[in-house]
């Protein structure tokens, strides 16, 4: 059997529960210290010497949804260190209570461990429920009280950046690669800082980065003795932005894959403007108006109605309605002729109507596009055309591919390809020699990459270079810049996949704060939980 303080305090010795109370909201337990005495907290010397003693109420932890209150008698000892500044002390008990704790250590350890998976609000309303309520800032102070964590010296480390406010202003995170783990954050991405925070650990032997410039100079300088390896995902992403950016420089050279259409004849000019010989053309709204109110008035007239009945049928005045009625024909109104407007974008009809035809219809896109070329107008101009093009009764031209999705058919596998696909490639690559040779080179760097054949780059890099690939070019210039740390990224298999990771709870960890996300809190949060 048990006893009732080996239930209520397992981990806890020296405690003897006296008696329980039990009501509807309270759990009330009568606790006190065994000890023979108790060591002071200012010497350290052993005292058995009673002064007093007087009763605690330290809260517990929560039971069955009712509170758990500690009616805990403590003695006060006399210190018999005559060197010692105290005179008495009070004794604690070693795993249930502090000096001027109002909790248990285990409901401290609980509230914290809550708000370190909730953070403040969503922590006080969780508290709420099992029975410990607190505020949402007691709960954040809490976590905020909690020691440092204890992280062996790493090996390999993994380091990215991560946003407190997009756009603005960064931090750096730090992660053991091999433990999976978070190791320190830090509160800017500058490269001074990472060289310190590295020069303090000399037993780093790899450092696991993207090709950020900052990343690779704080390295260099805070632990030259490491291997800097640029992680593979982003070496394969800045290929694919320079492959999709080459393929737009050569975006006529998709057209082989739309089929031609047939011309379509000119038609006949309508016959009401045939017939009128009216400068003003059918479709112009004023001239159409000016005949639907002819016909309606003249009409009006022969089936016997007098102009002032007219008038108030039409709601027009009898101004209006005595020259209507005078007009022959709804030409003899026309006070002037009519002529085609010219538009500031005339010039640029021409261009829009080539990239339409290529498959562009992004207003915006079309509208960056002419601004260089000397176009002044509005983005609401180019809208409208793009508007009466969609709108028109003009054939609909099949489009050629996007460079994206040629791009697509390139950086896959080919055996991932469909048929279609795969002689949709074929033909572009026959009709295009920049758009094959940039085909044999990205699928030769997916072979030295997912093959680890990082020695091969020096040979790729001046294969690329005798191409004219202006997109590739700059891509090998950056990577010849980083060669050593490309080439270990290439051959070793360390990467950044689990710092990506974490960057992303980081994210989730600082809206779950809103405001009150501070760097220290955000730290505690990222380190312990």
């Amino acid at each position: 059997m048990f006893r009732l303080e080996e239930l209520l305090f397992p981990s806890i010795a020296d405690v003897a529960v006296l008696s329980v109370d039990v009501n509807i909201a309270i759990v009330r337990v009568d606790v006190r210290c065994t000890a023979a005495g108790a060591s002071c907290p200012g010497c350290g010397a052993w005292s058995a010497k009673v002064h007093g003693s007087y009763l605690r109420f330290p809260a517990d932890v929560p039971s069955a949804g009712r509170s758990v209150v500690l009616q805990l008698q403590v003695r006060r000892f006399a210190c018999w260190n005559v060197e010692c500044g105290r005179r008495t002390f009070v004794e604690q008990i070693p795993g249930l209570t502090r000096r001027n704790g109002q909790r248990t250590e285990r409901l401290r350890s609980t509230l914290a461990a809550i708000g370190l998976a909730l953070a403040g609000r969503a922590g006080a309303r969780l508290a709420d429920i099992v029975g410990a309520g607190v505020s949402r800032s007691t709960v954040l102070r809490l976590v905020d009280a909690l020691p440092e964590p204890e992280v062996p010296a790493p090996r390999v480390v993994g380091v990215d950046e991560y946003a407190t406010r997009k756009g603005r202003h960064y931090g750096t995170v730090l992660v053991d690669v091999e433990t999976r783990r978070p190791i320190d954050l830090l509160p800017d991405r500058e490269s001074s800082s990472l060289a310190a925070w590295l020069a303090q650990r000399p037993g780093i032997e790899v450092v696991c980065r993207d090709r950020a410039p900052f990343f690779a100079e704080g390295t260099t300088a805070g632990a030259p003795q490491a291997v800097q390896v640029a992680d593979r995902w982003h070496l394969w992403h800045n290929l694919s932005e320079a492959a999709e950016r080459s393929i737009a420089q050569h975006r006529r050279c998709l057209r082989v894959l739309a089929p031609e259409t047939p011309e379509t004849p000119e038609t006949e000019p309508e016959p009401a403007q045939e017939l009128s010989g009216s400068p003003w053309p059918t479709g112009h709204r004023f001239a159409d108006r000016t005949r639907t109110v002819h016909a309606s008035v003249h009409a009006l007239v022969e089936a016997g109605h007098s102009r002032r009945a007219i008038q108030r049928q039409l709601r027009m005045t009898s101004r209006t309605v005595k020259r209507y009625a005078d007009a022959a024909r709804p030409e003899d109104l026309f006070t002037g002729q009519w002529q085609a407007r010219t538009s500031v974008l005339d010039e640029y009809k021409p261009y829009l109507d080539d990239r339409w035809n290529e498959g562009c219809t992004n207003a915006w896109k079309l509208w960056e596009e002419i601004v260089p070329l000397g176009y002044t107008g509005s983005y609401q101009r180019v809208r409208a055309y793009l508007r009466q093009k969609r709108t028109s009764l003009r054939p609909v031209t099949a489009r050629p591919p996007s460079p994206r999705s040629v791009a697509g058919w390139v950086l896959r596998r080919p055996e991932n390809l469909s048929e279609t696909e795969q002689l949709n490639l074929k033909h572009v690559r026959a009709n295009c020699p920049e758009i094959d040779a940039l085909t044999r080179h990205v699928r030769s760097f997916a072979t030295m990459l997912t093959e680890r054949q990082g020695e091969r780059l020096p040979d790729w890099l001046t294969a690329v270079r005798q191409d004219d690939l202006p997109s590739l070019h700059t891509l090998a210039a950056g990577i010849d810049r980083d060669r050593e740390a490309v080439i270990a990224g290439l051959t070793l298999p360390w990467n950044s996949g689990v710092v990506e990771g974490h960057v992303n709870r980081i994210k989730m960890l600082k809206r779950q704060m809103f405001g009150r996300a501070g760097f220290q809190l955000l730290r505690k949060r990222v380190l312990l939980a």
